[in-house]
């Protein structure tokens, strides 16, 4: 497989903070931080007589899928094979080439979500035979992702981690701790009820919405955290998956809404990523007439001082990857609860041609909502700092973070 020269750094027009991008686990993670009984148990990176490589957990394989890690690579070879690390760009797993890339492309701060061998919201370790063991990966996860990806360059990494599932006192008391770390945000999965957990619309999570209320921890649905929320043929393309993701961002802020967990839990805040933006206007329309019609009695009747449109512009926040007509009624979905994405490193990433993506889109919107949805929402929302002004004023020369670091 080929991997392109470095880009060269992109111009930048505004600070970019990236609400949805992921890393791919280095095959050292869980080195040093598994107790020591259970040590030879962690997943292990293996290399099989064919030349593929793959993690091994609980006798279950989990290859990087190849659209998961196809930035700087030609796009007539992108594929769904899985890909070896050596077939990568680095700065889907190397910290230090992660900032090298994310200052090429313009984008001072990440928020970055896990990949296969965790799943997006650590299900894979919830969902393990042995407990303890899988207690024990989510705990190594968060060292690793506190210690190294959000610790070696903490302005430019926002921490977010992954929870046990199984407990949720555990899980309170995980969220709590790791928030006295410096944790800002939590991957959750947006409907639990698809992995055979219990819904949003049992008092099942309280003990861990009450925990990300009490320390501000931001929730993170990511689509696809929990498996597929809509039903397709099974002949269906993968395209056809892809191009359904907003609605999945729909069919879960409604989930959410309605099973009342900002009227429980007021002060909650509930982030939607990689869903969109362009579904939010019709949502809210929507639960308007709802409102005026069959929402008004029965007993899914809606309790609150507020309207539901207006929870939800309360207590969610959206990001944006790429939503040009959305972005002509911004006013509708509130400008102060929308964000922006570049998905690194997977096939819809807009790097390294982030800034100037943005700087089209947006050309039409005044100076202060620009800033807005480029970084200031995200920087209000996560409790994240904003770059210095010379980090702004100039582009650094090629490798100029590599040699920093």
């Amino acid at each position: 497989m080929t991997l392109l020269p470095d880009p060269e750094p992109r111009p930048r027009y505004f600070p970019v903070i990236s609400v949805d991008d992921h890393l791919i686990e280095p095959p050292d993670l869980f080195e040093g931080r598994m107790p020591k009984g259970l040590a030879g148990q962690a997943p292990k990176l293996v290399e099989s007589a064919d030349g593929k490589q793959a993690w091994i957990y609980e006798e279950h394989a989990y290859p990087n899928i190849g659209l998961n890690a196809v930035v700087g690579r030609p796009k007539d070879e992108w594929t769904m094979e899985p890909a070896r690390f050596d077939e990568m760009r680095r700065g889907c797993f190397d910290i230090h080439e992660r900032i090298a890339d994310m200052d090429a492309g313009g984008i001072w701060a990440s928020l970055c979500f896990p990949s296969l061998i965790a799943g997006f919201a650590g299900t894979v370790f919830s969902r393990s035979r042995d407990p303890q063991l899988g207690l024990a990966c989510v705990r190594a996860w968060n060292d690793w992702h506190h210690e190294v990806w959000a610790g070696t360059y903490p302005e430019r990494i926002i921490p977010l981690q992954i929870t046990w599932l199984r407990d949720p006192q555990v899980a309170a008391a995980e969220i709590r701790k790791n928030a006295e770390r410096g944790f800002k945000a939590l991957s959750f999965p947006e409907n639990p009820a698809n992995l055979d957990f219990p819904s949003v619309h049992t008092t099942y999570w309280d003990p861990v919405l009450r925990a990300c209320e009490e320390t501000e921890t931001v929730i993170c649905l990511h689509t696809g955290s929990a498996a597929s929320a809509l039903t397709r043929s099974p002949e269906a393309p993968l395209e056809e998956a892809t191009t359904l993701f907003p609605v999945s961002g729909a069919i879960t802020t409604a989930e959410w809404l309605w099973a009342r967990v900002p009227l429980r839990f007021p002060r909650i805040r509930i982030a939607l990523s990689e869903g969109g933006i362009g579904w939010v206007p019709m949502l809210l329309d929507r639960l308007d007439y709802v409102m005026a019609h069959s929402g008004l009695g029965g007993d899914a009747a809606w309790h609150g001082d507020l309207m539901p449109s207006e929870v939800v512009q309360r207590n969610f926040w959206f990001c944006s990857i790429d939503d040009p007509s959305a972005l002509r009624v911004l006013d509708r979905i509130g400008v102060d609860h929308v964000m922006v994405e570049s998905d690194y490193p997977h096939a819809d990433s807009s790097w390294p041609d982030t800034q100037d993506l943005l700087r089209q889109r947006l050309s039409r919107l005044p100076d202060s909502d620009v800033a807005k949805v480029t970084h200031e929402n995200a920087a209000t929302l996560f409790r994240h700092p904003l770059p210095p002004p010379e980090w702004l004023a100039g582009v650094p020369g090629p490798g100029a973070s590599r040699q920093a670091s």
